[in-house]
């Protein structure tokens, strides 16, 4: 399992934008739920030295993604049409664990939950992301 989702994390790494930030590493996979541990550079701290809140989104936006792309074994991915977030608590510099749920997916639109942890197990972001859901041709 773990080898067939570093596929799509390398993937990722390689043509995402973000993907080049995050330095995602695997850590557990069953139907509908993706756990993976990120990396927050120095780069992604606001002038107080936390996680700007914009960077937080965007891996819970990059986990919740993966999520959906590998379960369709890479032929849709999500077109995003809203991203509502909720932020409980600073998060610093270094790594955390992200995880994603698929909440509901039908034919077309895809809601799904991602959440942010510290090290200390501690929740420091919500994220619910819908999408729309739009085929992929990777040649």
């Amino acid at each position: 399992m773990k080898e067939q989702v570093k596929k799509y994390l390398d993937f990722h790494k390689n043509k995402g934008g973000s993907g080049k930030i995050f330095n995602f590493k695997f850590v557990e996979y069953r139907k509908g739920f993706l756990k993976l541990k990120g990396t927050f550079p120095d780069k992604t701290l606001n002038p107080a030295g936390t996680v700007q809140g914009g960077q937080m989104n965007s891996m819970l936006d990059d986990v919740t993604s993966l999520l959906l792309i590998y379960e369709a074994g890479g032929a849709i991915y999500p077109n995003s049409t809203n991203l509502h977030s909720i932020h409980h608590r600073p998060l610093f510099e270094g790594e955390a664990i992200a995880t994603a749920e698929i909440i509901k997916k039908g034919k077309k639109i895809v809601t799904m939950k991602g959440e942010l942890y510290n090290l200390d197990g501690k929740l420091v972001a919500t994220l619910i992301h819908t999408a729309l859901i739009m085929e992929f041709k990777n040649d």
